[in-house]
């Protein structure tokens, strides 16, 4: 495990008995779950694309149920969920979000680690959805790739997400966006809307804690904007419930 993911995760340690428990009860629910909505996403696939979504964005909506009613936590939005023409770009402080994504958002495209293209089943069915592979040493070939498969969702009327930190990265801690992000955001040329979200200290852990996440929609950015400035921008709205 990497010395971030360590220092976050913090062993589930200070848990209490009923953390363990509803913890234990969602892992159960809902990766158990989750392997019955990869296997209707497979039904579905040839259904059309309506049909399709709908399983997906369902796995994303039972993760939500069960955040809420197996684990105790609340979940809180603040601000104008867009519906199209944007590049959202989010904090990365734990699974919680990666997940939400189908269901927070309006059938988004969503970058997303090449390593997890590799899970059976699960990797063809979310580059089906709109996951686009991002890879660590990112050539010219595979930039233009996943600005191609950006693209083509846009044009399609859908947002497309983005975790600019490339990682998880604890609460409370600031981390400096990815070389590539900047990149995307000139080539794909949309407005960018930050989200600051704060996972991290209740789902992030082994034993998961009762309370509140918030999820802060930003002002959008314009597009255009030289690199140090989109940059500074959006590191600063990312982090606006980091307390960071």
């Amino acid at each position: 495990m990497p010395a971030d993911d360590r220092a976050n995760a913090g062993a589930g340690g200070g848990a209490g008995w009923g953390d363990v428990a509803r913890s234990v009860l969602f892992y159960v629910a809902f990766y158990g779950a989750s392997v019955l909505y990869v296997l209707a996403a497979c039904v579905a696939m040839p259904l059309g694309q309506t049909r399709f979504h709908w399983v997906v964005e369902g796995w994303s909506a039972c993760h939500r149920w069960c955040v809420r009613h197996l684990l105790g936590i609340a979940v809180v939005i603040e601000g104008t969920i867009p519906r199209g023409g944007a590049l959202v770009a989010l904090k990365h402080e734990s699974f919680f979000e990666a997940i939400d994504l189908p269901g927070l958002l309006e059938h988004p495209g969503i970058f997303a680690k090449a390593q997890l293209f590799r899970i059976p089943l699960w990797g063809w069915v979310g580059r089906t959805y709109g996951l686009i592979p991002v890879e660590r040493e990112q050539g010219a070939k595979t930039l233009r790739a996943m600005i191609g498969a950006a693209k083509a969702l846009v044009a399609q009327g859908r947002v497309v997400a983005i975790f600019p930190e490339g990682t998880r990265v604890p609460h409370g801690r600031r981390a400096p966006l990815q070389a590539g992000f900047a990149g995307l955001y000139k080539l794909i040329g949309l407005p960018v809307v930050p989200v600051a979200l704060d996972s991290g200290p209740l789902y992030h852990r082994r034993w998961k804690r009762r309370g509140t996440i918030t999820i802060r929609f930003g002002e959008t950015i314009p597009a255009g904007l030289p690199r140090d400035e989109i940059e500074a921008r959006v590191l600063d709205a990312i982090n606006a419930l980091n307390g960071a």
